[in-house]
């Protein structure tokens, strides 16, 4: 299924994923009014959908919008309420960059109207796809859901220091059983680079949402730090440095990691069946 801002390819695998925040589409009525296009896309999760483009011939189901995160966060509490309290983190509409900066002109920013016009229009039918997939999947077997994220490595007001380059998030173990998440740790600690589990990131909406381990589905959340797979400017972002180009040849080993990570969610799910 393929509309003008939301893509579903259905695989035949025990293996859903989630592509929420790798959209740069920005409706033009609402560009129109935001401080600056390169701050609105400034954010996203660079060339992730691209990153996992092999999953497909895995078997795998995977849910994308087009969208930026800065039209519709899909990975919030659609309440408005933060994931991780006492945490700075972007909202549901986001008003800023995760460095601060304003996103919209002055008097311009979404008020609650609005805000609830874009979640009828695009948040609410996303996780509909979502649900319908797991739904498809379920009646089968057990399966994973897999939340597939990226940020930079360095962003001081997000997080202190240099984030760990495999950053996966189970919300403390409620949303997946533990097997699935050592699975994914084993997979990861493979390749030598540094590895966290429920660290900074513990997981968004989808994983918190979905994940139900009792009743066979098993939800996790992966965070990248950008530079397993792009180049990162030493100096300040600008619109001239970032983002950095897709390199295949730079992501080969980073796709290399990622294969044999969902390979084990693969292999979980079909074990527990």
């Amino acid at each position: 299924m393929t509309s003008d801002w939301l893509t579903v390819h259905e695989g035949a695998a025990p293996l859903i994923i989630g592509l929420p925040h790798t959209g740069t589409t920005i409706p033009a009525a609402i560009e129109a009014r935001m401080s600056s296009p390169w701050l609105a896309r400034k954010d996203a999760d660079w060339w992730v959908d691209r990153l996992y483009d092999f999953a497909r011939d895995m078997g795998a189901t995977t849910v994308r919008t087009a969208l930026s995160r800065s039209v519709i966060d899909v990975n919030r509490d659609p309440s408005g309420a933060s994931l991780y309290p006492g945490q700075i983190t972007t909202g549901l509409c986001p008003l800023e960059t995760f460095d601060g900066e304003p996103l919209y002109r002055p008097g311009q920013a979404p008020d609650a109207a609005e805000i609830e016009e874009r979640r009828a229009a695009w948040f609410d039918p996303y996780h509909a796809a979502l649900q319908a997939q797991i739904d498809r999947l379920q009646a089968k077997g057990p399966l994973v859901v897999y939340d597939a994220h990226s940020i930079r490595s360095v962003a001081p007001r997000l997080f202190a220091g240099e984030l760990p380059q495999f950053n996966i998030g189970d919300n403390d173990g409620a949303t997946c059983a533990p097997r699935l998440t050592q699975a994914v740790e084993a997979a990861c600690a493979v390749s030598g680079d540094s590895l966290v589990v429920n660290g900074r990131f513990k997981g968004g909406w989808t994983t918190r949402r979905y994940g139900r381990p009792q009743a066979g589905v098993h939800a996790i959340q992966m965070e990248l730090a950008d530079r397993g797979y792009m180049r990162e400017p030493a100096e300040a972002l600008t619109p001239e440095n970032w983002p950095t180009p897709y390199e295949p040849e730079r992501t080969e080993t980073m796709r290399r990691h990622l294969r044999r990570v969902l390979n084990a969610c693969i292999t979980f799910a079909e074990s527990r069946t």
